[in-house]
């Protein structure tokens, strides 16, 4: 169910990005802000055209979703992404003991030459 949400809630995002972009600026009618050719029945502007209303729809859709969306995924005892990972399990703690003196290599003497020291 909360796939369907998700599918929906980003293909909204994306289309409410691209509408935004294809709307021209409030700047370009500039010129009849101020004295220039206005409609007097709308006002300055106009009337709404069809990509303002269309924003308006995917923006109540998007916020719909983003509602819907928050309150699936707070419910109790959902499943979270940490759940889905597999954590390595700690490694218990070994100790090496090494033994106090080395033991002699094969061919070498017991005991170390000592090399007397000059004064």
């Amino acid at each position: 169910m909360w796939t369907i949400f998700v599918i929906i809630h980003v293909g909204v995002a994306f289309a409410l990005v691209l509408i935004v972009l294809l709307q021209s600026g409030k700047g370009s009618a500039m010129g009849a802000a101020f004295g220039g050719s206005s409609q007097t029945v709308f006002g300055s502007r106009g009337p709404a055209s069809f990509l303002h209303k269309l924003t308006t729809g995917a923006a109540v859709i998007f916020m719909l979703t983003s509602l819907t969306l928050s309150v699936l995924y707070s419910r109790p005892g959902k499943e979270t992404v940490t759940d889905m990972v597999d954590f390595p399990q700690p490694v218990e703690e070994t100790t090496i003991e090494f033994p106090l003196e080395p033991e002699p290599l094969p061919g070498m003497p017991e005991e170390p030459e000592t090399i007397p020291q000059s004064e």
